[in-house]
């Protein structure tokens, strides 16, 4: 998980993770996108395949970079156990919040 935040920290490598959300890109449609020199996004590509966020699907002479669904789904439940949490103690302040309004009335 630490490999996926350090890998996502940088505002270039999301971007490359936002784009690659609707499908798989090459590097050079990644490159026109984002506007940057090729080399910085392969750099890039490189960190994110290293964190095994994108796994590349080599077709000829194109690399064809794709989001890896592993990855996410451990932050989706990761993040999940927040909400969790969360919701357990909102009940809480919803049950003392009644306990309030029912001492209130009686007086």
């Amino acid at each position: 998980m630490k490999t996926l935040w350090t890998a996502l920290m940088e505002p270039n490598r999301l971007h490359i993770v936002e784009l690659l959300r609707d499908g798989p890109l090459t590097v050079g449609e990644i490159t026109e996108r984002l506007a940057i020199l090729q080399p910085q996004v392969s750099k890039h590509l490189k960190v994110l395949s290293e964190a095994d966020i994108v796994e590349v699907l080599p077709q000829a002479n194109r690399r064809i970079y794709k989001l890896r669904r592993e990855p996410f789904q451990e932050l989706e439940t990761w993040l999940h156990s927040f909400h969790r949490l969360w919701e357990e103690r909102f009940d809480r302040l919803d049950d003392y919040l009644l306990e309030i309004q029912a001492d209130e009335q009686q007086k």
